[in-house]
């Protein structure tokens, strides 16, 4: 059996790894998680990728690559050759893949913003340490 919990958090890693590689700034990272998770909350998983599709290209395909990479393990059947928002269409079409699809992107981008959320306090932990320790 798969454990879909720890691929959620593996998927998060990867996409804090790319927010941190691309220079982005903790509260920037965190603030693009936090909206793009409010759209899938919101709105569903197809409204998400076309969000995270206009808003921000780099992390769009970060996401989106390890969205894909959760979806192949949890869904083996489904054809995953082509964009998140065009395999978003289809897992809407059965609504316990939908379900399960959504929940999994939730959990990932949580996991996620509280990795960001810990990177700021490693930084901000650090400069603090300097500055008392001068």
């Amino acid at each position: 059996m798969i454990n879909l919990d720890f691929k959620c958090a593996e998927a998060s890693e990867v996409i804090k790894s790319f927010l941190v590689s691309d220079g982005k700034a903790k509260k920037e990272a965190e603030s693009l998680i936090t909206k793009a998770l409010g759209v899938l909350q919101e709105d569903g998983l197809y409204a998400f990728y076309l969000y995270m599709k206009a808003k921000d290209k780099s992390v769009y395909k970060s996401v989106e690559k390890e969205s894909i990479k959760l979806f192949k393990e949890a869904f083996p059947d489904l054809d995953i050759n082509r964009e998140g928002y065009l395999i978003a269409k289809d897992l809407v079409s059965e609504l316990e893949r939908l379900f399960l699809a959504k929940e999994l992107l939730e959990r990932t981008l949580v996991y996620a913003r509280y990795h960001a959320k810990a990177l700021g306090k490693t930084d901000e932990e650090g400069e603090a340490q300097m500055e008392g320790g001068s």
